[in-house]
């Protein structure tokens, strides 16, 4: 197993979600957020869906070409798991894997309805906590992940620059 093949430790990811606390979540800024996850995936070609939420109301959707309802429905169960345990969904899948056992098994819930895989990031405010989310779906879980986390990180970097 190579350094990309291994699992980040949860204290990685914890670290990560430290690094990405927004001064706040505005449509604007959703907005912005959003075109810039479109635009660093559109020259690869990268066929994915971006979602950016607050609370129950999504600010920003984009399909990518080759993207499929699917992505959509992985968002919405990834999204979930970031709603309950305020935590990014690579977090909560790396808990149970590291306990040896599911997110379905330990918190008893619908696996229908949860996705513990990577993708979806909680999106602390500062002031207030975690007001939303952002997530991407259609990249292998920990691309997923690492897409959100530096499109956060490089939003931060020109918006305290």
């Amino acid at each position: 197993m190579t350094a990309h093949d291994a699992w980040p430790t949860l204290d990685e990811l914890e670290r990560q979600e430290a690094e990405v606390v927004l001064p706040e979540l505005t449509e604007k800024v959703a907005y912005d957020l959003g075109r810039a996850a479109v635009d660093a995936a559109w020259p690869d070609a990268l066929p994915i869906v971006v979602g950016i939420w607050r609370g129950d109301h999504q600010l920003f959707h984009c399909a990518l070409p080759g993207s499929t309802a699917d992505n959509d429905e992985w968002l919405r169960r990834k999204g979930r798991v970031v709603r309950r345990f305020e935590r990014s969904s690579l977090y909560m899948g790396q808990l149970c894997r590291d306990a040896g056992t599911t997110l379905q098994a330990k918190f008893l819930l619908p696996e229908s309805d949860y996705a513990a895989h990577g993708g979806a990031v909680p999106l602390r405010v500062a002031s207030a906590g975690v007001v939303g989310w952002m997530g991407v779906s259609g990249l292998p879980q920990r691309d997923d992940h690492a897409f959100v986390i530096r499109i956060l990180r490089e939003h931060l970097a020109v918006a305290t620059g």
